[in-house]
Order: structure tokens, then C-alpha cells, then sequence
């Protein structure tokens, strides 16, 4: 790379990254708006974040190794329990997918030139870093880190004299970036299809994304309001949520996770779009049931917006409530079993091909599909009251987060790599990372689980004695899961620099980003291409 921030030599991405326009060097990147260039801004940060996420993450449960361990106190722990779950909450897993994928991806992939609003995805990439700057300087101002935990939960947020305020207000700005990319997709999607793009010619990614947007759109506005509130009681004194001043706490809570849960499936419904892309490339059939996998995405995006009560069956709500929410919880796992179901027997018969994206798709089936089960425990009342606030939801939230977005983004990024940077990685090398990251997820997750069942509360920075080993294991299980990691971002980065080059389409896909030079040139595409088939037919 030269000095100006540019490639030189035959490499095959050195036309991609040639300054556009009148800007050059990094402002041709921080001011383009480019929707590929803006992927790869939100995928550089996306990553940095998570590194340090991951390393708060090493942090806890290296002190959660043994009973008694001496390395922080029970403050610092609250900090970096905090800290690690705003990072990957907000700054990671919310906007990977959707800000990565959704941003390279959904133009191409719909034969269109851009977004529709190209300065506002620009904007919102603004918005985004400067919500995580406000967030990291709310850890050196006001007191110290903030202690409440990811949620904020009052009347502690409003008690507690760390810098509540500041942490908050760069979550909303984050929240204001969300809105922002959601708008766009929708818009996107509906006036930018390209000729003979009709709705059911759309790839699954993009029902993803779509029905991703929706979510951001219509409930990120209420986490928008809730963390207002919390910034006025404070410096105000009204009282909203502080029993104190004649507020209810329990308020907040039906506030919070009205946005919270769907936000879940912000998380889950851009990785279920990918996985839904890489099977049918990689077993060589038409995707099983293309219309009922498109519809189950809006279906887990609307009747997903309904199950927030379940986060409170302990919370003194009424019977009637209790009983309804957890009606809602098991129907919400019909469209996710649907969309389970449809790549198995998309599979069946397949010419399957082992290689990496294929190998995190098939991760991410069994991963899923063990969170979404330990979820259906929790959606019964009685077995609830055993398991709220235990490891058990730690160990849940880790599968359906991390075992389903996590292994859906590295699917996607193992995917798309050759065509976002033009050059391939090492499979074997790929491959081997997976098997690490793999055992040393489920080393890591799965004693957490029981540990919940035998009574082992969350958040606790301290334990008795008996729970010991399951915690021993959990640690090491986190050593094992990041040398898997630095494994595969090692083997991807060698890639970029050094890998063959890919083609146009090294995988044989049939959606329409396949059918670029690899990276895809400045507006894509030199003329509308004309749709006359589906995406998945062979």
C-alpha cells in the first residue's frame, strides 16, 4: 500500500481502491459514498470492536477461573461485564451483518447501482463511529466505566455515580445510525430493483436484510425514547422509572426489551440470510421452499416484536400476560424451525462441497438450533422460575448470538471474501480454524448451561466452590475459541495480501454480484442487467 492509502502493482483489488473523485488518501474513504467502500469501513471497525469485546471477554473469565481469584475487584468486574456487553451488543452484532453484507451486497445483489440514499449511508457510518467514540469516553469521564450491565436497568442507572448519561447518549446515537441503514435498505429494495427483479426473484439475503430493516426501523425509535427518558431523570429529577420519585422500574424494563427483543432478530435474520445464500451454492440445488423462507423472515421479524414479556415472567406481570407471551414465544420458533428445515432437505442429495462458508452454514444449523431449544425451556412458565438470571440464559444468549450470528457472519465473510478483495484465502488453513473455534465454542458455552440448571446465578464475580470445574472448563474453552479466531482473521489477512487471485466467480453462485469483476467496479454494473430467472436455479 502506498503512502496515500492506495495499491500499487498488479494486485486485484488496486483499481477498487484507487481514489475516487477529488479526495485522496483516507478521505477518499471516510467521505466516499461508495456503498462497497462503506461496507468495508463499518468491516474494519466492526472488527476492531469485537477484538476488544473479545478481550474484556477473556478478562471475566479468566477471574471466573477458579473461586476466590484475585484478579479485580467486584467494581472493575461490573465495569467489564458492562463494557464487554455495549461493544458486542451495540457496536457489533447489531450492525455486522446488515452494515458489512447488507451494505456491499444488497445493491449488487438486486442489479442496482447503489443505495438510494448514498449520503445517508454515509451519514449513518458517521453516526456510528461517533456513537462508539461517545461510548469509550463515557468509560474516562464522570466517575469511571459504567457498572449497570448492557441494559441500563433502572433505578440502578439512575443511582449509580458513574456516567450513566454519556454511555447512553452514544448508544442512541448508534441507535439514529440503525434507523438511518434500515431506511435505506427499504427504500433500496422497493425503487431500485433492477428490470425483471420481482419480489420473488429477490435472493434470501435480501429478505434478510428487508425484513431486518423493518425491525430497525419501527423499533429502535422505542430504545431511542427509553434512553432519553434515562438521561432526563438524571439530570432533571423527573420521575419516570425511579420508585423513589414516584417512577416504575418495571416500566423501563417493558420499555428496554420492547426494542431488545426484536433487536435479537436484527442479530439472527442477516445470518439467516447468508446461510440461506451459501447452501444452495455449495450442495448444487435449488433452495427447498424459496417462498416459505422468504415469508418466515417477516414472519420472525413481526410476531418477534410481540415476545418481550418473556424477559419478565418474574417481574410481578399478570397471569393473562405470562400465559400469552409465552404462547408467542413457541410460535416464534416456527419460522426459525421452517428455515431449519429448508436447508436440510436443501441439502439432501446435494452435491455437497466441504469448503469453509459451507462448514460455518452447517455450524451455525447445529448452534442454532441448540439456542433456539434451551430458548423454548425458557418460554415455559414453570421452568422459568428455575432459570431466570442463571448461567443457563448466558449459555442461550451465547448460542443464538454468537452461534448463530457470529458463525453466520464468518460463513459470509468466507463467502464474499473473494469477491469484496478479489483474492482467496487458504482453505485447509480455514478449515482447521473452524474445527478450533468450533470445540472451543462448546467448551466454552455449553458448561454455562449447566451451570444455570444447577442454580448458578449471571453476573455474579464470585462463585462456591461446586461450581469449580464447570467454570475451569468454560475458561478454557476461551482459550481455545480465540486461538480459533486470530486463527481465521490470520489466515483471511494473508489472504488479502498474498492469496490467488479469485475471479469473477470462484464459488459458481448465480446471484447477480457473482456476475461482476471481483471487487465489483465503481456503480457496479456497466449497464441495468435485465432479470429473466431466479437466482437459485442450476
Amino acid at each position: 500500500m502506498t503512502e496515500n492509502g492506495t495499491f500499487e502493482g498488479t494486485h486485484p483489488i488496486a483499481n477498487f481502491y484507487q481514489d475516487q473523485g477529488k479526495h485522496r488518501g483516507i478521505l477518499a474513504w471516510i467521505l466516499s459514498t461508495d456503498h462497497k467502500r462503506i461496507g468495508l469501513l463499518y468491516l474494519l471497525l466492526v472488527l476492531l470492536f469485537f477484538s476488544v469485546a473479545v478481550f474484556f471477554g477473556f478478562l471475566m473469565r479468566l477471574k471466573l477461573m477458579a473461586p476466590g481469584f484475585p484478579l479485580m475487584k467486584p467494581q472493575m468486574y461490573n465495569a467489564i461485564f458492562t463494557l464487554h456487553g455495549i461493544i458486542q451488543i451495540f457496536l457489533v452484532v447489531i450492525p455486522a451483518i446488515p452494515a458489512i453484507f447488507g451494505n456491499f451486497f444488497l445493491p449488487l445483489q438486486i442489479g442496482a447501482r447503489d443505495v438510494a440514499f448514498p449520503r445517508l449511508n454515509l451519514l449513518s457510518w458517521w453516526l456510528y463511529i461517533s456513537g462508539a467514540i461517545i461510548v469509550f469516553l463515557s468509560l474516562f469521564t464522570g466517575g469511571g466505566p459504567v457498572d449497570t450491565g448492557w441494559t441500563f436497568y433502572a433505578p440502578y442507572s439512575l443511582r449509580t455515580m458513574v456516567n450513566v448519561p454519556l454511555a447512553v447518549f452514544g448508544v442512541f446515537i448508534l441507535g439514529l445510525s440503525s434507523i438511518l441503514t434500515g431506511i435505506n435498505f427499504v427504500t433500496t429494495t422497493h425503487r431500485l430493483r433492477a428490470p425483471g427483479m420481482h419480489w420473488f426473484r429477490l435472493p434470501l439475503f435480501v429478505w434478510g436484510i428487508y425484513s431486518t430493516a423493518w425491525v430497525q426501523i419501527l423499533a429502535t425509535p422505542v430504545i431511542g425514547i427509553t434512553l432519553l427518558l434515562i438521561m432526563l431523570e438524571r439530570y432533571l429529577g423527573i420521575g419516570v422509572f425511579d420508585p423513589a420519585k414516584g417512577g416504575d422500574p418495571i416500566l423501563y424494563q417493558h420499555l428496554f426489551w420492547i426494542y431488545s427483543h426484536p433487536a435479537v432478530y436484527i442479530m439472527i435474520l442477516p445470518a439467516m440470510g447468508v446461510i440461506s445464500e451459501v447452501i444452495p451454492v455449495f450442495s448444487r440445488k435449488r433452495i427447498y421452499g424459496y417462498k416459505a423462507i422468504a415469508f418466515s423472515s417477516m414472519a420472525i421479524a413481526s410476531v418477534g416484536s410481540l415476545v418481550w414479556g418473556h424477559h419478565m415472567f418474574v417481574s410481578g406481570q399478570s397471569d393473562l400476560a405470562s400465559l400469552i407471551f409465552s404462547l408467542l414465544t413457541f410460535l416464534v420458533a416456527v419460522p426459525s424451525a421452517i428455515k431449519v428445515f429448508n436447508w436440510v432437505a436443501t441439502l439432501y442429495k446435494g452435491s455437497i462441497e466441504l469448503k469453509p462458508p459451507l462448514l460455518f452454514a452447517l455450524t451455525f444449523i447445529f448452534l442454532f438450533s441448540i439456542g433456539g431449544l434451551t430458548g423454548l425451556f425458557q418460554g415455559a412458565l414453570a421452568v422459568n422460575m428455575h432459570l431466570h438470571d442463571t448461567y443457563w440464559i448466558v449459555g442461550h444468549f451465547h448460542y443464538i448470538i454468537f452461534g448463530g450470528m457470529g458463525f453466520g457472519f464468518l460463513a459470509g465473510l468466507h463467502y464474499w471474501f473473494p469477491k469484496m478483495f478479489g483474492r482467496t484465502y487458504d482453505c485447509k488453513k480455514a478449515v482447521w480454524a473452524w474445527v478450533i473455534l468450533f470445540i472451543g465454542f462448546n467448551l466454552l458455552y455449553f458448561p454455562m448451561l449447566i451451570l444455570g440448571w444447577e442454580g448458578m446465578p449471571r453476573r455474579y464475580y464470585d462463585y462456591p466452590p461446586q461450581f469449580h470445574t464447570l467454570h475451569l472448563l468454560a475458561t478454557i474453552g476461551s482459550w481455545i475459541l480465540i486461538a480459533g479466531l486470530i486463527w481465521i482473521f490470520l489466515n483471511l489477512f494473508q489472504g488479502l495480501r498474498k492469496g490467488k487471485e479469485a475471479g469473477g466467480n470462484p464459488w459458481g453462485g448465480t446471484t447477480l454480484e457473482w456476475q461482476t469483476p471481483s471487487p465489483p467496479p465503481m456503480e457496479n454494473f456497466e449497464r441495468i442487467p435485465v432479470v429473466e430467472k431466479g437466482p437459485y436455479e442450476f
